[in-house]
Order: structure tokens, then C-alpha cells, then sequence
């Protein structure tokens, strides 16, 4: 009864105005799931998707700084590679037939089209020590070794003949055995020299074999002699 006064008309507004206010409220959660509110935001990724880049095909050429080069312009791609001229198919380059790198080269710089050796070993490696290019040099005392110009090192290993004698020793610093007391034979277990007769006892005469010192020694025996069998 109250709405058909003026102020029971103002009353009624309030309390229209009141619910209103009340549903937009309960009501909004559900908007922010809604995706047609972020226009901004998709009208941001819009405009990202449509964002047209340089396209220099046809036009110029481009190097790996982001330079851009005209048409018939010589350029260098990158730091080491080989000069290019822009055309309109993109970069034609130059392909130059580079010459080898030394195979001891120990220092490569690609600093132009064709890679550089600026180092070359000049030494050889032997056993963990290192020789000068054309040096001699006896790692061993039955070794002769050379480092050659190829850095390689060439060896010849001595050949000891044949002593002669049957107790050869090695001294110090010498490849072969040396005989010190020079040729000498066995006669028996007896070590005679060689070149000469010698008695081994009183009734045995030996001598050692000419050139073959390995052998035993060549002996005679002979009569004893009476007068030392009776005294």
C-alpha cells in the first residue's frame, strides 16, 4: 500500500535499484572466465599476428649482423667466410679451391675464405723428448736415429756380429759386446787363447778352432814323459 505514495514510490525504486546492484555482483565471477572480455588482450595478439617484416627478396641481401646490401654489392656474410654478391636470386658466393694445409700444421686460422696455416711443426717427437728437423741423435747404445723433415724419425738398430771370444762383456754406452781379453776358446772347462798351443796339463795339448771361437778347442794328447810319471 505504501507503493502508491510518493515516497512509497521512492522506497521502491531504492530497493529495484538495491537488487539490481546485487545480481551484476553475484553475476561477475562468471565473466572472468568468459574470454570475450579480454578484447584488449585479443586485439593485442591480433595485431602481433599481423605484423608485417621486411622482406628484402629481390630487393637486397642481408648478412648475419643485419645488414642490409643492395643489389650487385660485394659483401662478407659472415667473419669467415668467402665474399658474396648480392643478386636477386639471394647471396651468390665465391668457392675458391683452397690450397691444403701442411698435415703438421699445429695452428689454423679462418679468418678469410681459405683457412691459414700459421704454425708448422718443425721438431720431432721420440719418446716423449722432442729433436730438432735433420738431428742425430742414439736413444739407445745399438740405436742411430735421424728426425727427418717430414717430422718422422727413422732408426737403424745396430747388428752385433759374432764375438770372439766365449766370455764377451757390454760395457757402458756400447751397443755390442766386446771381448777384453781378446779371441779365446773352451778346452774342456778351461778358457784358453786363441792363435796358439796350450798345454792344459801334462799330457794334453790344445788350440783353438781359426774364426770359429764358439767351438771347443782342438786337442792332443801325448805321452807323458816317464821321467815326470816316476818322480
Amino acid at each position: 500500500m505504501w507503493m502508491s505514495t510518493p515516497r512509497g514510490r521512492m522506497r521502491a525504486r531504492l530497493w529495484a535499484a538495491s537488487v539490481l546492484l546485487l545480481s551484476l555482483s553475484v553475476a561477475s565471477p562468471a565473466a572472468v572466465d568468459n574470454p570475450q572480455d579480454y578484447t584488449a588482450d585479443e586485439a593485442e595478439r591480433t595485431a602481433v599476428d599481423n605484423i608485417i617484416f621486411d622482406d628484402y627478396r629481390g630487393k637486397g641481401c642481408v648478412d648475419d649482423s643485419g645488414f642490409v646490401y643492395k643489389l650487385g654489392e660485394r659483401f662478407y656474410p659472415g667473419h669467415s667466410n668467402c665474399p658474396c654478391e648480392c643478386t636477386e636470386d639471394g647471396p651468390v658466393c665465391d668457392q675458391p679451391e683452397c690450397p691444403k694445409l701442411h698435415p703438421k700444421c699445429t695452428k689454423v686460422e679462418h679468418n678469410g675464405c681459405c683457412p691459414e696455416c700459421k704454425e708448422v711443426r718443425n721438431f720431432c717427437e721420440y719418446r716423449g723428448k722432442t729433436y730438432k728437423i735433420l738431428e742425430e741423435f742414439k736413444p739407445s747404445p745399438c740405436e742411430w736415429c735421424r728426425c727427418e723433415p717430414n717430422n718422422e724419425v727413422h732408426c737403424v738398430v745396430s747388428d752385433c756380429a759374432v764375438p770372439e771370444c766365449v766370455n764377451p762383456v757390454y760395457e757402458p754406452e756400447q751397443c755390442c759386446p766386446i771381448c777384453k781379453n781378446g779371441p779365446n776358446c773352451f778346452a774342456g772347462t778351461t778358457i784358453i787363447p786363441a792363435g796358439i798351443e796350450v798345454k792344459v796339463d801334462d799330457c794334453t795339448i790344445c788350440r783353438c778352432h781359426n774364426g770359429d771361437w764358439w767351438k771347443p778347442a782342438q786337442c792332443l794328447r801325448r805321452e807323458c814323459l816317464n821321467s815326470q810319471s816316476l818322480s
